[in-house]
C-alpha cells in the first residue's frame, strides 16, 4: 500500500514537471515574449540577455566585451551562452534555443532541490526515531519537503517570469541549488564546483561557505546535539548509535582543495577568454567592481538605487560600506544559533543577499521562497503567512504598475515605484524574522516533547 501510494506520488509530481515545462513553452511561444526581457523587476545589468548578446558582439568585432558599460556578466557566459543570443530558426520564436537552456536549468534546479529534500527528511525522520518522539509529531501526516520545495519553484510567477524573460538568474540558481545539493550528500567535488559556479557569477553566493561547512562538517539538518545528550542522560544509558556524527574536519579540507582547484580553472578560462582584452583585472573591475560600487542607477526590485541617487557624492563611499558589510554583520550570529541547521541557514543567507544585494531581480526571491518548501513541516506555524502571500501578490502586481505610471505615463514619479521596492523589502524582513523564529520555536516544541515538559512551556 505504501509504495503504491509513492508510486503515484512521484507519477503526479513528474505530471507537474510536464505540465511546467508545458507552460513555459507557451509562453515562449507567445507573440513577443510578453516583453518581460524589458521588465526592471525581471532583467538587470547583471543578468539581462540584451546586455549578454551586446557582449557577445562586442566579442565578436574583437572588442572587450566591457567596453561601453553594457556588459557586467561572466566570459564563461558569453562563450556558452553567447552563440544562442544570434542563431534563430526560421519560422520559431526569436532566442528559442536560449529559452530552452533556460527552461533545462529550472528543471534540473527543481529535481535537484528534490532531491535535496528528501534527503532532508530521512534524516528528520530518523531524528525524530532517536528522540523516541514520532508518535508524538505524528509523522505519518509529515509531508515530503521535496517534492513541496521542487513543485513551488517550478510553479513560483517569480521562477517563470525569470525563466521566459531570458534572464540569467535560472543559471545562477542552479549553481546554488548545486552547490547546496552537493553538500548535502556529500559529493565535495560537486558541492565546490557549485559554489565557486555561484560566487563567480554573483558574487553575493561567496557567504553560502559557512552553511556548506556545516553541512559537509556535520551532516544535514538535525535537532541541537544537546538535546539527544538530554535524552539519554533520562534515560542514564549513552547510546552512542543515536547521537549525531560530530563534527568532522576531513570533508572540509577536501572542499578546500576541490574549490582552489575549481576557482584556478575557472580563472584560467577567464583569463584565456580575455587575453586580448586586458585580462582577469579587466574582469573583476567590470564584474565584482561593478556590484560593489553600485555605479548603474537604473530602476529595480531594490533600494540601493534611489538611495545612491538621492546621496552625496561626498558621502558616497561611507553608505557602500555600510550597505554591504550589513549582510556581514549578520552572518556570524545566525551560524552561531542555527549551526545545526546548516540548510535552513543557507534558506536565510540566500533571503538577505537578495534583499540587499546591488541589483536584484524576481529571480532571486524565487530561489529562496523554492527552498522555503524544504521546510514545510518545521515551519508550519510560522506566523503572518497570509500576509507575506498576500504581499508578495500585490508587490507583483503593484510594481509594474507604477513603474508604467512613472516611465511611460508620465503621472507619478519615481517614489511611486520606489515603494513598491520599500514594500517587497519589509516583506522579506519579516519573511526572515518569522521564519528564523518559527524554526527556534520548533526547535524548543522538539526539546519539550524529549523532556516531557508541556507544549507552552516557556524555554
Amino acid at each position: 500500500m505504501v509504495k503504491q501510494k509513492n508510486k503515484t506520488a512521484s507519477f503526479s509530481f513528474w505530471n507537474w514537471v510536464i505540465a511546467s515545462i508545458i507552460f513555459r513553452l507557451i509562453l515562449i511561444y507567445f507573440p513577443k515574449n510578453l516583453n518581460l526581457a524589458s521588465r526592471p523587476e525581471v532583467s538587470t545589468p547583471l543578468t539581462s540577455f540584451r546586455r549578454l548578446a551586446e557582449g557577445y558582439w562586442l566579442k565578436q568585432l574583437s572588442m572587450s566585451p566591457y567596453a561601453g558599460s553594457m556588459y557586467h556578466g561572466s566570459p564563461l557566459l558569453l562563450s556558452l551562452l553567447g552563440p544562442l543570443t544570434v542563431q534563430r530558426i526560421e519560422g520559431q520564436p526569436n532566442h528559442l534555443l536560449y529559452s530552452l537552456v533556460s527552461v533545462i536549468a529550472d528543471v534540473v534546479s527543481a529535481i535537484l532541490i528534490r532531491a535535496t529534500g528528501k534527503n532532508l527528511r530521512l534524516v528528520y525522520l530518523r531524528s525524530l526515531e532517536s528522540l523516541d518522539i514520532v508518535k508524538q509529531t505524528k509523522a505519518s501526516e509529515i509531508l515530503s519537503p521535496g517534492d513541496a520545495a521542487a513543485l513551488i519553484y517550478l510553479w513560483n510567477p517569480f521562477t517563470i517570469v525569470a525563466c521566459v524573460g531570458l534572464s540569467t538568474s535560472p543559471i545562477e540558481n542552479m549553481a546554488v541549488i548545486l552547490c547546496l545539493y552537493g553538500a548535502c550528500s556529500r559529493l565535495v567535488p560537486l558541492a565546490a564546483f557549485g559554489w565557486v559556479i555561484a560566487t563567480h557569477l554573483s558574487l553575493y553566493p561567496a557567504i553560502l561557505i559557512i552553511p556548506v561547512i556545516f553541512l559537509l562538517g556535520c551532516g544535514p539538518d538535525a535537532p541541537p546535539r544537546k538535546l539527544f545528550l538530554q535524552k539519554n542522560h533520562k534515560e542514564e544509558v549513552l547510546n552512542k548509535s543515536k547521537l549525531p556524527l560530530g563534527f568532522s574536519w576531513r570533508p572540509i579540507t577536501h572542499f578546500a582543495f576541490w574549490a582552489l582547484l575549481w576557482s584556478a580553472y575557472v580563472l584560467a578560462l577567464c583569463g584565456i577568454s580575455l587575453q586580448q582584452f586586458g585580462g582577469l583585472w579587466e574582469m573583476f573591475k567590470s564584474t565584482y567592481g561593478f556590484i560593489l560600487t553600485v555605479e548603474d542607477l537604473s530602476p529595480n526590485i531594490g533600494v540601493l538605487w534611489y538611495f545612491f541617487a538621492e546621496v552625496f557624492d561626498f558621502f558616497r563611499n561611507f553608505f557602500l560600506i555600510v550597505f554591504h558589510v550589513n549582510i556581514l554583520f549578520m552572518i556570524i550570529p545566525l551560524a552561531i544559533r542555527l549551526h545545526h541547521r546548516p540548510c535552513f541557514l543557507a534558506f536565510i543567507y540566500i533571503a538577505i543577499f537578495s534583499m540587499l544585494k546591488s541589483y536584484p531581480s524576481v529571480g532571486d526571491s524565487a530561489l529562496y521562497l523554492g527552498l522555503l518548501g524544504w521546510f514545510v513541516n518545521e515551519l508550519a506555524d510560522i506566523q503572518f503567512s497570509f500576509f507575506l502571500f498576500c504581499g508578495y501578490v500585490g508587490v507583483s502586481l503593484l510594481s509594474p504598475v507604477m513603474h508604467t505610471l512613472w516611465i511611460w505615463r508620465g503621472t507619478g514619479n519615481a517614489n511611486f515605484y520606489f515603494a513598491t521596492a520599500m514594500v517587497y523589502a519589509c516583506l522579506q524582513i519579516i519573511l526572515v524574522v518569522e521564519g528564523v523564529s518559527a524554526m527556534l520555536n520548533h526547535d524548543r516544541k522538539l526539546r519539550n516533547l524529549t523532556t516531557g515538559k508541556p507544549q507552552d512551556a516557556k524555554s
